[in-house]
């Protein structure tokens, strides 16, 4: 045999080898892209479900940001609306202080607390707090009236009407904080 049957002999026989692991190689790097290929939808999926996580969470401290601010908003209209509420008792102590001192010759004291009324009266205005506006005659009507009491009236005109103011009512803005404490006539 000569050299060249002898190394024709074992290029054949190492062909299919070759080829063999050309093709495996081949399959390798085609195995190593699907990897890849998962290994990257994987992390895709995984990113959108970051991000959703992400804007669900952002959403929800949105969301919880707006609730404490309204919060707050709402306490402190409810301190605002009960200091108004405790203010009312030392206006009613006013007018009747008024009342009792013009009884008195002396006008300057009476001016004096007058004067001290109409600043505190004037400072509630501005805040929203506005006296219902009712005078005897007037029909009674439950939306801004408190019957305490009726009493027989003295004309037939005076049947369902206002006789006697008892306490003046107040509005808080549009909101009827206390409804004025009337005696009408049956």
């Amino acid at each position: 045999m000569d050299i060249n049957q002898k190394n024709t002999e074992k290029q054949s026989k190492l062909s299919p080898q070759i080829d063999e692991e050309k093709s495996c190689s081949c399959q390798q790097q085609g195995e190593n892209r699907d990897p890849s290929k998962k290994e990257i939808e994987f992390l895709k999926k995984e990113l959108e479900k970051e991000k959703d996580k992400f804007l669900r969470l952002f959403a929800e401290f949105e969301n919880y940001k707006k609730r404490i601010q309204k919060e707050r908003f709402d306490i402190f209209r409810d301190v605002h609306e009960q200091i108004l509420i405790d203010l009312i008792p030392i206006l009613d102590d006013f007018e009747r202080g008024i009342k009792e001192l013009r009884k008195y010759k002396d006008e300057h004291p009476v001016k004096g607390i007058f004067l001290i009324q109409e600043k505190l009266v004037k400072i509630l205005k501005e805040k929203g707090l506005n006296k219902i506006k009712i005078k005897k005659g007037d029909d009674f009507n439950t939306d801004f009236h408190e019957a305490v009491t009726q009493i027989p009236a003295m004309t037939e005109k005076l049947k369902g009407k206002i006789i006697e103011i008892i306490e003046a009512g107040y509005i808080l803005k549009e909101k009827i904080i206390r409804y004025a404490k009337v005696i009408i006539g049956k």
